[in-house]
């Protein structure tokens, strides 16, 4: 059986290594161009290519499917894979960044497989882990499923569920990359041996997870102590929720304020009586900063200013002159 394979960051290379490792022939692969990052802004290869590369796999990296001579090549790529000119007989996407059109879906004889990190319905769309942290779910997990023209709406092939406790969507991510892997794996040979079936999702529980916008990051402490925790565990490692200091500079022509964006890392929960002063500092000690929320207080053990690393609160706050009482996010 002919797999082809689309993909591009880090969750889709465990998928791809775990589908090559169990034995299945890997025609061809799909993934996002290169793109530039890091200081240097040099140009870096996906983790789908990456791995690719290593096996000699050819690599399309196509800007769009929808039209031009890059959406030709793949289409004619997908028709004639292998010696004997064959279509590829299943394509398997993991979060590969594009939309597959009607034309392509249809290339496979077996249709095409997504890996979707949520139990479908539920957090259909771009940011499914980070949503299920930060609306509080207690369960999240992997869909295989076969793809239509919807977004995220074909039926279920496989669904294995994982239990969120405390974890952060770096951690919930790399837990649900190795499941997918495992639960792709398992349908494939299904799929060989002529077993595997699917089920059309249920009508109830649909939600969408949204992408994820950088202007969500600020923490408002007027919300729970349960809600801003999870929202600093939701969205690490990107983009880092935030909170602002707004700090005086006095020079001889005028006062300026200076706001700084501190992003927030490690949090827990601290019950307490107390609901005034939302964003307030509490205490600062060697196990983080206690600030103030609806409820009760969230204790952050982990800061990071601009440009720097993570690092004990305590130290952070220490550096930028910041005290107990101190009003996060305010004014002064």
């Amino acid at each position: 059986m002919k797999v082809g394979f689309a993909g591009t960051p880090v969750f889709a290379a465990q998928a791809l290594k775990a589908i090559i490792s169990a034995g299945f022939e890997v025609s061809v692969v799909l993934t996002q161009p290169d793109r530039p990052a890091g200081r240097g802004m040099k140009l870096q290869v996906s983790a789908v290519k990456q791995v690719a590369q290593d096996l000699n796999i050819p690599v399309l990296q196509p800007v769009s499917l929808r039209y031009g001579q890059q959406a030709s090549e793949v289409i004619s790529a997908l028709k004639q894979c292998g010696v004997l000119g064959q279509a590829i007989d299943v394509l398997v996407v993991a979060a590969y960044g594009l939309i597959l059109p009607q034309e392509i879906l249809d290339i496979p004889r077996f249709g095409c497989l997504n890996i979707h990190a949520s139990l479908l319905p539920r957090w259909r769309g771009a940011a499914p882990i980070q949503r299920a942290i930060e609306f509080g779910d207690i369960e999240t997990g992997i869909t295989i499923m076969q793809m239509d023209a919807g977004l995220d709406t074909g039926a279920v092939c496989k669904m294995a569920k994982l239990q969120i406790v405390s974890q952060t969507t770096a951690q919930l991510h790399n837990e649900l990359a190795l499941l997918g892997g495992q639960l792709i794996v398992s349908c494939l040979k299904e799929l060989q041996n002529g077993a595997l079936q699917s089920v059309p999702q249920p009508v109830e529980g649909v939600s969408y997870a949204e992408k994820i916008e950088k202007k969500e990051a600020l923490l408002d402490f007027s919300f729970t102590a349960s809600q801003v925790a999870r929202k600093i565990a939701a969205f690490d490692p990107f983009p880092g929720a935030f909170f602002k200091l707004t700090n005086k500079l006095v020079n001889e022509n005028e006062d300026t304020q200076i706001e700084t964006h501190i992003k927030c890392f490690d949090a827990k929960v601290i019950k307490s009586e107390q609901s005034s002063n939302p964003g307030k500092i509490v205490a600062i000690d060697k196990d983080g900063v206690l600030v103030q929320c609806r409820d009760g207080q969230v204790c952050i053990a982990s800061l990071q200013k601009p440009g720097g690393k993570r690092a004990p609160a305590m130290r952070v706050l220490q550096s930028l002159s910041v005290s107990c009482g101190k009003i996060l996010n305010s004014l002064t």
